[in-house]
């Protein structure tokens, strides 16, 4: 199976990239499964159905979200009634929508996707992440009731995303990591067939401090005062993510390459 998973979508110029780039990408690289993180798409905080529409429209066959998940309000009911979006698992026990659904993917293929929260460094104590990822797992194994098995870690810490792929790895076909809005250059196959990458990045601008218009956070940190709100960048945006090939037998990656198209970053691709 040929799966993408695109990193954090920030901002307008995010979802420009998304929109305008994914559509062709399904067709020239035959993919099978696109995973999205919507997080940031809507002014940078939180993801809006009009704009969760815009990304599922384009490609996208599961939108995932993070920390930001319900910062806009209207989220709370579309969650509810679209279930290709997932929350974490670990979020809220009385948030609407799902962390973990089974999909279908292209020829009847069955791929799970499950996103947890980290611990470590967030401004919330949120549940254990391990728990609640060890009950999807094992309630659809990878090479079983599920032919590929995507996990989306939204963590701040590596060392807690890295320790989430190896806890994960023989279960999951892609573990990959996002929130930081910076992608690793340590994407890799872990012993067990678990395709690793710390995170995927971001979908967006990079003329920035991780998606946000650099003046004010500068300021913030020159002077320890902030002045103005944070305002997404909204220049030409790169398309951040990786690519994973997978066994339909067992479920395990073949191969794992970044994605880095457009804006900033050098190019990269399978």
């Amino acid at each position: 199976m040929k799966i993408l998973f695109l990193g954090d979508v920030m901002g307008r110029a995010g979802r420009a990239a998304v929109t305008e780039t994914l559509p062709r990408l399904r067709d020239e690289w035959r993919l099978d499964f696109v995973v999205v993180n919507g997080e940031n798409a809507t002014s940078g905080a939180g993801l809006s159905a009009a704009h969760a529409k815009a990304l599922l429209e384009a490609g996208a066959d599961v939108i995932t979200l993070g920390d930001h998940a319900f910062d806009q309000r209207d989220m709370l009911q579309f969650i509810a009634s679209e279930p290709r979006v997932l929350r974490p698992l670990n979020f809220a026990k009385a948030a609407p929508g799902q962390g973990a659904r089974l999909f279908e993917a292209r020829g009847g293929r069955k791929v799970l996707v499950a996103q947890a929260l980290g611990q470590v460094f967030m401004k919330r104590p949120f549940d254990d992440p391990f728990s609640a990822l060890d009950a999807a797992l094992k309630s659809y194994p990878r090479g079983g009731l599920a032919q590929a098995v995507i996990v989306d870690i939204h963590a701040e810490a590596t060392s807690e995303k890295m320790a989430t792929g190896h806890f994960c790895d023989g279960r999951a076909s892609l573990v990959v990591g996002t929130h930081t809005h910076v992608p690793t250059a340590d994407a890799m196959i872990l012993p067990r067939g678990t395709a690793y990458q710390s995170d995927a990045g971001m979908c967006g601008d990079y003329n920035s401090v991780i998606g946000m218009q650099k003046e004010e956070p500068l300021r913030r940190f020159l002077t320890g005062m902030p002045k103005e709100r944070f305002t997404p960048a909204d220049e030409a945006a790169t398309l951040s993510g990786v690519y994973v090939e997978t066994d339909d037998r067992s479920g395990a990656a073949t191969r794992i390459a970044p994605v880095r198209l457009g804006g900033r970053l050098q190019d990269a691709g399978p």
